[in-house]
């Protein structure tokens, strides 16, 4: 006898938009303001500024996409503990297990950014060293990953909130890089993980979608700032 077993899907992720909406989805970003960033965001966009300088660049954003997927997997941490604890109320435990999906998708949606990058790095020939490029972003990570799993901890809501504020950064920042280098508009996409993430009509196009990635992260992190997923869970 053959047992099936129904799994939940895993999301489906940000949309993947053609070359139009892209630009229209550029424009938009550009033409909002940035969020008002607090106090521990500050704290982790200064420093990267002062270590890769303020101007967009491939390492850069290698960098900041190591960075991007600590708070998912923070989330994630706490949704097994929160998941042990109330295993056995049924309806919530799926909720949180749910909520756990979600958050190992947005990881997996951060890998391939730093999986492209990594790419784009290595074939503009740009270098990176030891320290800059591996040493410091696992220090900024290891700082991200602890207070975005304190505040969870204390109040899910401030911690969805910093991720909103480093998900719009990185938003405009890739926005803001493609409207500053036009010449991107005419390289092609190497479609190095065309596979996985899809195939682009230009660099410029591949560097969009990641920007318009970031703002659906953004937009769903402020969703759960006014209705936070485990506010009926005391972890």
């Amino acid at each position: 006898m053959t047992l099936t077993i129904d799994r939940p899907e895993a999301p489906a992720g940000p949309p993947k938009l053609d070359g139009h909406r892209l630009r229209t989805a550029q424009r938009e970003t550009l033409d909002s303001p940035r969020m008002e960033y607090g106090l521990l965001a500050k704290m982790m966009f200064k420093p990267v500024d002062l270590l890769y300088g303020r101007e967009g660049s491939y390492t850069k954003f290698a960098m900041l996409e190591i960075i991007a997927r600590v708070p998912y997997q923070a989330w994630e941490r706490m949704g097994y503990w929160a998941l042990h604890r109330h295993h056995g109320r049924s309806a919530l435990a799926r909720r949180v297990f749910d909520r756990i999906v979600e958050a190992r998708a947005d990881q997996d949606n951060e890998q391939w950014h730093l999986l492209i990058m990594q790419d784009l790095v290595q074939r503009n020939g740009d270098r990176q060293n030891w320290l800059l490029h591996r040493l410091a972003p696992w220090f900024i990570a290891f700082f991200y990953y602890h207070v975005s799993w304190v505040l969870f901890l204390v109040r899910p809501e401030l911690s969805y909130r910093l991720n909103a504020e480093f998900e719009d950064h990185a938003e405009h920042e890739y926005m803001t890089y493609v409207a500053e280098h036009p010449e991107l508009e005419f390289q092609p996409d190497p479609g190095t993980y065309a596979a996985e993430y899809g195939r682009y009509a230009s660099v410029a196009d591949l560097l969009r979608q990641i920007g318009h990635d970031e703002r659906v992260h953004k937009l769903d992190s402020l969703e759960n700032v006014s209705a936070p997923r485990f506010h009926q869970v005391r972890l």
